[in-house]
């Protein structure tokens, strides 16, 4: 099993497809990176030479900013909108949809489990 970046790449799919499953490199990134070392998107991971992850893994070290370091950017920029006060940022600090998005009806996988609120009773 191939391990780049501290993740285990399945051995049985592409190897454009496996790059995916690393955090920050798509299927876009992953054969741009394959195009700079001269290795066919169809070959399988299992079937990748010693040499050939060598080369896939000093590529992705020297020029993608990954996983764990790109976690961190992110949070820290999410971390940086919410000090400085923001729309944005208060927009991440309360669940919220962060890009404009219609809240009435939808945004649930933001928002949460609907949470009913019970009506007022009426003075009688």
């Amino acid at each position: 099993m191939a391990r780049i970046s501290g993740v285990d790449l399945p051995r049985n799919k592409s190897i454009s497809i496996a790059l995916s499953y690393i955090y920050g490199i798509g299927r876009f990134q992953s054969k741009k990176i394959l195009d700079a070392i001269g290795i066919d998107y169809s070959i399988k991971t299992g079937d990748l030479s010693e040499e050939q992850i060598l080369l896939i893994r000093n590529e992705i070290d020297d020029n993608f900013t990954v996983e764990g370091e790109l976690r961190s950017l992110v949070g820290r920029n999410i971390k940086r909108l919410i000090d400085v006060g923001t729309y944005r940022g208060s927009r991440h600090k309360n669940g919220l949809p962060v890009n404009g998005q219609n809240t009435k009806n939808n945004a649930r996988t933001r928002k949460g489990k609907k949470r009913t609120v019970a009506n007022k009773k009426k003075a009688v």
